[in-house]
């Protein structure tokens, strides 16, 4: 009875309840994704290799875990009918993981490599693809129901960040251990390698997800409001829905451009780059340091904004990390190989963290209550089939690539010789790349049908990553190799028609502002003095430039995006957001001073960036201006200018940021600065029209 008790519905769940339902949940995803790491991505294909798999057998085993999602419609007529959605996902679930067993023991039962070996392994996973969309059908109407609707964002952030953390530990032994294998291991035994890690992995991480799953308990399933509708009003009912019907078609489009390419990047490394499978994982646990790093970025942004538009943005991030594996040869590997592969995993770990926790949200969202089941299960049936489909065609297509190749060398000529430079070369899977990245193109177009309440644009998420701007320019990032971003004019990139290079830009902007942050706050939990928290941005601040000493540093930009996270700070710290905005301004202005960057622009930038630090944490703006003002008066006479002039720049800047805000803010601001600092401002905005006749076309194109 105890037993039966457990899997009940329960019509009522105590806020204690679902706290505890909460828990366990987040801990089923850690242990889920810790053993996902080695069955997975770039293990399981190694191992799929190791049996002796082609390319297109690569494709197929790719797409059985999402074609098998296709069992979520009968799934549905299995929910309404017993309405037990725990019994069922976890029954299924435990039923699925138990499969893993033969599957780690193939290399112990039958020659390898062979096509017996992977028949078996290509059976066993198609069995555990109908379990597992049988699971899937159940488990996201269950989930909908347990977790409240304002924390969706947030908590399955937390949730997912926790489990890439799990993922990337787990991934990395594993693979570690494989390497460790095949250097030791006698002939013939390789294979055997995959078998302990499979085996441990499932007799553990395993078996210990349905056991947290079986400890949530399950809310008593709604029942629609109205007569009960018939089964093919149920199964129709997203279809007929317009504004779902949008979604559907995109996650279908999406998942299949998405998955021409990114079930082969793998293979692509192991083979064509000739990488070893600890270097490829370990690739991949950057990927998901990052994704980490940015589900804590993402899952508010789309609480705040919703999440089409943060779905937008990290989707237009993600072509642009494909477009970028067309470049990692040339049409070998050559010495800019491995930086672009560091770069590509972080960027790809930004964005697939957005994409996974957006596509996940959305379709709850806007899912009529109670009807939950159905609706959920079609989504998740459109990203399955595209999840699916995509792998086989890009299977096919990698195969009739692999003998194809296009170039285009630029070649110089002289009497002495001739020097050939490529400039482009596409060969293999390259095209494959190039195809993914045209067909997402197509299919973010469709994202701008789809309508959530209370959406915002998708500028407005990139003005939260990249605040507004009177100077576009470069920004600079202390994250590993994210600094080759800063090779280029801002300016002249944001002009590039490229899809995600904003978004791209946005981040190394966020990450300057996070860094200013840390250092603000690690200096203030000491003793808050301003020589302290000054000295903490100046050490942050060099850090940032030091890296790229020798090329021009555009100051106003820097400035503003160091003292925006400097003020940040007040979140984590108890700090008077008076008080910090004059550190803030002081520690940018002393350090960029030794950057050679022109102190007014400085000083200038530095003010915008505590008002819109202020704003953004919603703290006193009007208290932060007049502090900025303040501060440059003191860093003028160190800076070589007067007070008069250093004044009027921080007041400009503090006026800039607060028009972004509003007319509220505005007022606020020109109410805390005092009457000459206005009194000059307003002077030199008069003066600035016979300046511009004066100054030609010099001066108009300021």
């Amino acid at each position: 009875m105890r037993l039966k008790g457990l899997f009940r519905p329960r019509p009522t769940i105590s806020d204690q309840e679902v706290a505890s339902g909460l828990r366990w949940l987040t801990w089923e995803g850690m242990v889920s994704m810790g053993f996902g790491s080695i069955t997975t991505s770039g293990f399981l294909a190694a191992f799929a290799l190791a049996l002796g798999a082609n390319i297109l057998q690569i494709g197929i085993l790719a797409a059985l875990p999402f074609l098998g999602q296709v069992l979520q419609i009968p799934t549905i007529l299995l929910v309404e009918r017993l309405r037990q959605r725990k019994a069922i996902a976890v029954t299924t679930w435990f039923s699925a993981q138990l499969l893993w067993l033969p599957i780690a023991l193939i290399p112990l039962f039958l020659d390898v490599p062979s096509a017996g070996a992977i028949s078996l392994l290509l059976g066993a996973m198609a069995v555990r693809s109908v379990l597992n969309g049988v699971t899937n059908g159940a488990w996201n109407s269950w989930v909908r129901d347990l977790v409240p609707q304002h924390i969706l964002g947030r908590f399955f952030a937390r949730r997912q960040a926790l489990a890439n953390l799990t993922a990337v530990v787990f991934g990395l032994a594993a693979a570690f251990f494989v390497d460790y294998w095949r250097g030791h291991a006698p002939g013939g035994a390789e294979a055997l390698g995959f078998t302990f890690p499979l085996l441990l992995g499932a007799l553990t991480l395993g078996l210990a997800s349905p056991l947290f799953m079986t400890l949530m308990p399950e809310p008593l399933m709604q029942s629609a409001p109205g007569p009960k509708p018939s089964l093919f009003s149920t199964l129709a009912a997203p279809i007929r829905d317009r504004n779902y019907k949008c979604l559907l078609r995109f996650l279908f489009l999406w998942g299949f451009a998405l998955n021409l390419a990114t079930p082969f990047f793998a293979v692509y490394m192991l083979q064509q780059l000739g990488l070893p499978l600890s270097a490829v994982i370990a690739l991949t646990a950057l990927s998901q340091a990052s994704n980490i790093a940015f589900l804590r970025v993402w899952g508010p942004l789309a609480d705040r904004f919703g999440s089409k538009a943060v779905l937008s943005v990290c989707a237009s991030l993600y072509l642009l990390v494909i477009l970028g594996w067309t470049f990692t040869t040339m049409p070998e590997r050559y010495f800019m190989t491995i930086p672009l592969l560091v770069i590509l995993h972080i960027l790809a770990g930004v964005a697939a963290a957005g994409v996974s926790l957006t596509t996940f949200t959305i379709g709850m969202k806007i899912a009529p209550p109670g009807q939950a089941t159905s609706y959920l299960a079609a989504a998740g049936l459109a990203t399955s089939l595209g999840y699916g489909l995509g792998p086989l065609l890009g299977g096919r297509l990698a195969d009739f690539f692999s003998v194809r190749q296009l170039g285009l060398t630029f070649t110089w000529g002289d009497p002495t010789g001739s020097l050939q430079v490529p400039a482009l070369s596409l060969a293999g899977f390259d095209f494959l790349f190039g195809i993914a990245f045209v067909l997402g193109l197509i299919t973010l177009s469709f994202l701008t049908a789809l309508r959530e309440e209370g959406e915002a644009s998708r500028e407005v998420v990139l003005e939260a990553l990249l605040a507004p701007m009177r100077q576009f320019s470069r920004p600079m990032s202390s994250a590993p190799g994210l600094n080759l971003l800063t090779q280029f004019p801002y300016g002249l990139l944001r002009r590039v028609p490229l899809p995600g290079l904003d978004v791209a830009l946005g981040v190394t902007a966020h990450q300057l502002a996070n860094t200013a942050r840390v250092a603000t706050t690690a200096a203030a939990q000491g003793r808050r003095s301003t020589a302290r928290v000054v000295k903490a941005l100046e050490g942050a601040l060099v850090g940032v430039w030091k890296a790229r000493q020798a090329n021009e540093v555009d100051g106003a930009e820097v400035a503003r995006q160091a003292a925006r996270g400097a003020i940040h700070a007040t979140k984590d710290a108890p700090l008077d957001v008076g008080q910090l905005a004059y550190q803030a301004v002081l520690g940018v202005v002393r350090a960029l001073r030794r950057a050679r960057v022109d102190p007014a622009e400085a000083i200038r930038g530095a003010g915008y960036g505590v008002v819109q630090g202020a704003g953004e944490v919603g703290a006193d703006i009007g208290k932060a201006a007049q502090q900025a003002v303040e501060a440059a008066r003191e860093a003028a006479h160190q800076s070589g200018l007067s007070e008069e002039v250093a004044a009027a720049q921080a007041a400009q800047g503090a006026l800039e940021a607060a028009e972004a805000i509003g007319p509220e803010a505005v007022a606020e601001v020109e109410a805390s600065l005092p009457r000459e600092v206005l009194t000059a401002l307003t002077e030199q905005s008069l003066e600035a029209p016979l300046q511009q006749e004066d100054g030609g076309e010099e001066s108009s194109t300021r």
